[in-house]
């Protein structure tokens, strides 16, 4: 499967990199989360010199070659630059896929570990949030562990995003970045089953932070729900990944070819399943969301996709019930501005969201969780929950968001875990 959005040869790349008009107060900059230095590394890469733009950018983030692939960019960096109104936007997002390629693939020299003297931290969960925690701290000297459940890390950058978007094999080499500042991944390892918190800190850990994400997706509650063939998208996106991998057999995958699929949501995750059911063949994808175009939460470019791989849309469609004969699902009856029908299926994808899964925190006193599961955590030290040295971050905190959010929470809590431990080392603790 190859990935949609091709990358600049390094002619384009200098090119475009060479259209920034270096802002002296740069709006690009503001407009990304993690507050990239992008004035900066456009003017290095314009120089030619690759290897300075990948250390100004992984200044910032852990994760560039992932950023520059899923980040929403029309609405952060490139919607935010001084020539977007014209229509002429840079396009930073490809410009930062280039420079974090580049660097790798023609193996330009990486970052030396620093001595891990500071402290040692557990991390729990291996995705945008717990990847960003984890290069922080072992760039700030920490001994970093990290707890994953799959039997590879990666979290929904592996198992929740289609390759077209983002290459598995991107995930698995900025993984290797990140491993190679000293961070060891324990996979397999599943958190409140195999080990606890309260165990972590037995063997010695300083500090741990949650960083599980939503793994609970959200229901409809509506008649017929509990038909075969009515799946949570996500499920399907994990299991799609695991056959791609040769983990399980194609009969596992719950979309099989020729069926009629209906996607309730109209988030990213939705698009990447309306796809993901194309790219399995289905007779028919059609997506249902009960507002408007103007208030779907996916970006653009990913709506743009599903309508040139031939998904119809169906807005203002409210689900009322799943349909079906003998236990299976025979369609989705949905209420429209016209009145009730009832759309055909054999499949019914749920796309509507999801909610952190309270294994970790139920396995461990002392940390509180709002009425919906989420985490709650304080202001100083920055992301520690009720419990003290546990920390959490990302969706698990601040609800499902994208990578990038993720990260920028995420960095705030590396900081908020480091203060805690040199308090903690000053009063003799």
């Amino acid at each position: 499967m190859k990935e949609e959005v091709p990358g600049y040869t390094i002619a384009e790349a200098v090119a475009e990199a060479r259209r920034c008009l270096n802002c002296p107060k740069p709006l690009c900059r503001t407009g990304c989360p993690i507050e990239n230095e992008i004035p900066q590394f456009n003017h290095a890469l314009a120089q030619g010199n690759m290897g300075e733009a990948y250390r100004i950018i992984s200044q910032k983030s852990n994760l560039p070659a992932i950023c520059g692939r899923v980040c929403p960019h029309e609405n952060q960096c490139e919607g935010h630059c001084v020539l977007a109104k014209a229509g002429k936007g840079i396009k930073i997002g490809r410009i930062e896929k280039f420079i974090a390629d580049f660097y790798s693939e023609n193996q330009l020299s990486a970052e030396k570990p620093v001595a891990k003297n500071n402290g040692k931290v557990a991390v729990i969960g291996s995705g945008p949030a717990g990847l960003t925690v984890a290069g922080d701290l072992a760039r700030k000297g920490y001994e970093v562990v990290v707890y994953e459940g799959e039997g590879e890390p990666g979290g929904v950058l592996l198992y929740g995003i289609p390759e077209f978007r983002l290459p598995k094999e991107v995930v698995r080499r900025e993984i290797k970045n990140i491993e190679a500042l000293g961070v060891t991944f324990v996979c397999n390892t599943m958190v409140g089953n195999d080990i606890t918190i309260d165990k972590m800190f037995e063997d010695g850990f300083d500090a741990v932070f949650i960083g599980t994400g939503t793994a609970v997706a959200k229901g409809l509650g509506i008649p017929g729900e509990d038909l075969k063939g009515v799946i949570q998208s996500t499920y399907l996106l994990r299991m799609n990944r695991l056959y791609l991998d040769g983990k399980v057999d194609r009969s596992e995958v719950p979309v099989e070819e020729g069926d009629k699929v209906i996607v309730i949501g109209a988030g990213n995750v939705a698009m990447d399943a309306c796809r993901t059911a194309v790219m399995l063949k289905a007779s028919s994808v059609t997506d249902c969301y009960r507002k408007t175009i103007n208030e779907m939460k996916a970006a653009r470019a990913e709506y743009d996709g599903c309508v040139n791989d031939g998904v119809v849309f169906q807005w203002q469609n409210t689900p009322v019930e799943v349909t079906g004969e003998n236990g299976k699902v025979t369609g989705l009856k949905v209420s429209t501005p016209e009145g009730e029908k009832v759309i055909p299926a054999d499949k019914v994808l749920i796309a509507v969201g999801s909610k952190p899964a309270g294994r970790v925190i139920s396995t461990t006193s002392g940390i509180d969780a709002d009425e919906s599961g989420y985490v709650i955590t304080q202001q100083k030290p920055y992301g520690m929950t009720t419990k003290k040295g546990v920390f959490a971050g990302g969706d698990v905190v601040h609800k499902p968001a994208t990578v990038v959010l993720a990260m920028r929470e995420a960095k705030k809590v590396a900081q908020g875990i480091a203060d805690y431990i040199e308090a903690r080392k000053l009063l003799g603790l």
